[in-house]
């Protein structure tokens, strides 16, 4: 007897779903995935497996946050255009309330010494996490030789001072190239077998990937993106802080290829030694705090924006300024998602096709392994090496951790719950 083939469930039952997802969405993009396909796949049968994995592979060659965007496409393949909004928006939401809480409560509580034990002891962990990372990104991206050549050139040009955009156009260009016209066949790739691999009805017709339909996605997308950010820049000035953020982050999500930790070094020098919104401990914080909650770890961009927010408030109130510039630094985030999304759907079957954008994304792929690499140098120094002198008990802990993830396969909310701990237990003891 064959399989069930899937079904198209309510809008309403759909919008609850999401909204649970956002909740529950810990683990990373792995994790993200995984929870997606167990519960859309295989549990609700809401799309076919084959249909399913042509999502990912859509989703995994554009810029931004993978998960949310898988999301989002899931949802308009299902419900259209107000599926999609609804999977992106409440993919990420609970996430977005809960960092802004968190970040509210860091800067007010900074001075308590609990409060300081508590990220002392996350930092060693979140080196931990970005070790872990370029282990793992290298076992899967680093195929052939030439990829681990790609993978120390994009080091070496991170660490000299070549700009994060150019290093990602030049690695895809390379892909590119080489997948076009030195790799002579692609892998085949798999047919659908069964009925549970086929679609589910749709709530409408698939559009036709026409110029025109393209113009009207680009300009009702790119209007939504831009105008509540020109209309910031309007309000408060365009050299203000918020407008500064809405231009950087915006261009940031234009390169973020390879995951959350590939732009972070990108990130974390602009907003560290360029703009000053924040200093590069505080940075660690983010990302330990980030690593705590649901939702794409991109998040993390939005504690740099109310930090920026917060030490930079200009006429407005801390509170004011920090709110907003978590605001624009989400909407700019995320916004380019469903552009994306919205523009792409009716093309996926033709870029799951071709040979050579699949070259360009294993070429980032590679450069990301080399640029991960990177961050966890810069987060190295600033974990064991603070001030220039070696904390023994800092680099002890970010080895265990090491070990907890990669070797134990402990949780992530595991090991960061006990690093917290730690932190807090030395606080204690005057060890800091």
């Amino acid at each position: 007897m064959s399989p069930e083939p899937p079904h198209r469930p309510s809008f309403r039952e759909a919008v609850r779903f999401w909204f649970k997802l956002g909740c529950l969405s810990f683990g990373g993009l792995a994790g993200q995935i995984a929870l997606m396909h167990r519960e859309v796949v295989e549990q609700r049968r809401w799309v076919g497996e084959a249909q399913f994995l042509h999502a990912l592979n859509f989703c995994l060659l554009l810029p931004g946050p993978e998960a949310q965007q898988l999301a989002t496409y899931l949802g308009w393949l299902l419900h259209r255009t107000r599926g999609a909004l609804a999977a992106g928006i409440l993919f990420v939401l609970p996430s977005a309330i809960l960092l802004w809480a968190l970040s509210w409560a860091y800067v007010a509580g900074g001075h308590l010494w609990w409060v300081r034990g508590l990220f002392d002891g996350l930092k060693p962990a979140v080196l931990a996490l970005v070790a872990a990372a370029v282990v793992r990104l290298a076992g899967k991206s680093l195929r052939e030789r030439w990829h681990w050549g790609l993978a120390v050139a994009a080091f070496v040009a991170l660490r000299a001072g070549v700009p994060f955009p150019l290093l990602v156009v030049g690695a895809g260009a390379i892909g590119w190239a080489a997948a076009r016209w030195w790799r002579k066949s692609a892998p085949p790739e798999p047919a659908a077998a069964s009925p549970s691999d086929s679609a589910p009805a749709p709530s409408a017709e698939m559009p036709a990937a026409t110029l025109g339909r393209a113009v009207r996605v680009s300009a009702l997308c790119l209007a939504s993106w831009w105008l509540p950010l020109l209309a910031v820049g309007a309000w408060l000035g365009w050299g203000s802080v918020p407008f500064q953020q809405a231009l950087f982050f915006s261009k940031a999500a234009l390169v973020t290829f390879g995951g959350a930790y590939a732009v972070l070094p990108y990130v974390g020098q602009q907003a560290v030694e360029h703009y000053g919104w924040l200093t590069a401990s505080q940075m660690v914080d983010g990302l330990g705090l980030a690593e705590t909650t649901p939702g794409p770890l991109i998040m993390v961009l939005q504690f740099v924006g109310f930090l920026g927010g917060w030490q930079h408030p200009g006429s407005l109130s801390p509170w004011a300024a920090a709110s907003l510039c978590a605001g624009v630094t989400t909407w700019s985030t995320f916004a380019p998602s469903f552009y994306w999304i919205f523009l792409g759907a009716p093309y996926v079957e033709r870029l799951r096709e071709n040979v050579a954008l699949r070259g360009a994304l294993a070429a980032l792929g590679a450069a990301v392994v080399g640029i991960i690499l990177s961050l966890a140098l810069w987060f190295a120094g600033q974990v064991v090496l603070p001030g220039g002198r070696f904390d023994p008990w800092a680099a002890l802990a970010a080895v265990l951790a090491f070990v907890a993830l990669h070797r134990w396969k402990w949780d992530v909310l595991t090991v960061i719950g006990l690093a917290a701990l730690l932190g807090l237990v030395r606080m204690s003891l005057g060890a800091a």
